[in-house]
């Protein structure tokens, strides 16, 4: 039996299709991809996710690299900044260690244990390994780190020499692998695995679970996962909102303040963000500083200013540009994560350059200041529902049910 489903990203009623191997099904008026075609194997992803929690172990155990300071060999491993920070900055050494240790670790363990509750018919587990990879997975930022490790050895290159450690390599390895695996997981199609949508003969199709994405009548709870069902997320405009004015109070003293205090032959240098860039291009590093630029100044700034403009345009109902806008929220959910790449270089650093010797360096008030404009622009963007930025749309013309849009994956 075929229903048609609602897209989750804009509710557009679509009457599903054959998706042949290679394929994939996209909304026809959001683009949003619905599902994929050719058979699934889940026990690649098994494998992959195994591998990744092996590769975790030499990855934090060994010296990603070691720098030769002034004759003392200091090595430098992923939770060793996280280690040094622990004492005088806790949240930030937190953030850090969340982002490059326990999502990246909660994913892939997730994956494993959604298919042990797959295979034992374990429905609290299978369901809650769904969750963790679902809202976990955007947090988890071994890229960001990689990037953020090689900006640090272009910074201490002239006062150390740099030596790469086993450490990397497991971690470039495992970053491929878990690029490769969550471009992989689907939770619709496990969700599917778990109990096919087709099994309820559903007279109504008016709403969309946003756990396990089951389209469905008017429940208290979802027929399938038994989550709470709602036709729009509650609160979702006032709980961005009120993240969106946090993240605007937060972003003027993680620029003001000094993010980085450096001392270097007793001389005290203390760096804001547009400072720290300043420096760059004066010592020939235009490269790096036009990341560090991109990342920590205008990507907060185009999160926030980004998703106000989407929120007045839904609470001003205005019925243009909404594909537009859809893009927009997009690239904003894409972009999000890479704000992370100074606080990790700071971890980075402090773990390189070790205190009490000629160089030393430490955290400024900023970089506290600057992981909550991260954390709230991140909380900001997830907890807006996309479905609102088309109501007004649907109010308009009335879409009637359509059939999902094949193109090449």
């Amino acid at each position: 039996m075929t229903t048609a489903r609602l897209c989750p990203d804009c509710d557009l009623p679509v009457l599903p299709q054959v998706a042949e191997n290679g394929q994939s099904a996209y909304c026809p008026r959001c683009n949003a991809r619905l599902y994929r075609g050719g058979y699934f194997r889940f026990s690649s992803e098994f494998a992959i996710a195994l591998t990744c929690l092996i590769l975790m172990v030499p990855a934090h155990l060994f010296p990603m690299i070691t720098i030769r300071l002034f004759g003392v060999m200091i090595p430098a491993t992923l939770p060793s900044g996280t280690i040094a920070l622990a004492a005088d900055f806790p949240a930030v050494a937190f953030l850090i260690l969340f982002c490059s240790s326990i999502a990246p670790f909660l994913v892939c363990g997730s994956v494993i244990t959604a298919q042990i509750g797959l295979r034992f018919r374990r429905f609290n587990l299978f369901r809650h390994s769904m969750w963790i990879i679902s809202h976990l997975k955007h947090w988890a930022m071994f890229d960001v780190f990689l990037v953020s490790l090689g900006i640090s050895c272009f910074k201490v290159q002239d006062y150390a020499d740099i030596f790469v450690g086993p450490g990397l390599y497991s971690l470039v390895m495992l970053q491929v692998l878990m690029a490769v695996l969550l471009s992989r997981i689907s939770i619709s199609r496990y969700w599917e695995t778990w109990q096919p949508e087709t099994e309820h003969d559903a007279t109504e199709q008016s709403f969309h679970c946003h756990q396990c994405h089951m389209t469905q009548g008017d429940h208290a709870h979802c027929i399938r996962c038994g989550s709470a069902l709602y036709k729009r997320m509650p609160m979702a405009i006032q709980k961005t909102w009120a993240y969106l004015i946090a993240a605007t109070v937060f972003i003027f003293p993680a620029n003001l303040y000094p993010i980085s205090i450096f001392l270097n032959n007793g001389k005290r240098a203390e760096d804001t963000i547009f400072s720290g860039v300043a420096h760059l291009v004066k010592t020939d590093m235009l490269g790096i500083a036009i990341i560090i630029f991109v990342a920590s100044i205008i990507v907060p700034v185009a999160k926030i200013l980004g998703l106000a403009y989407i929120l007045l345009t839904i609470q001003f109902n205005r019925r243009i540009h909404h594909l537009q806008r859809m893009k927009l929220y997009r690239f904003i959910q894409m972009i999000g994560k890479w704000s992370m790449m100074d606080l990790f270089v700071i971890s980075i650093m402090v773990a390189l350059i070790d205190r009490d010797q000629i160089l030393d360096f430490t955290p400024g008030p900023g970089a506290i200041a600057f992981g909550v404009v991260v954390v709230l622009t991140m909380l900001a963007a997830e907890s807006l529902d996309s479905r609102l930025i088309w109501d007004n749309y649907e109010q308009r013309t009335q879409p009637s049910t359509t059939r999902a849009c094949e193109n090449k994956a």
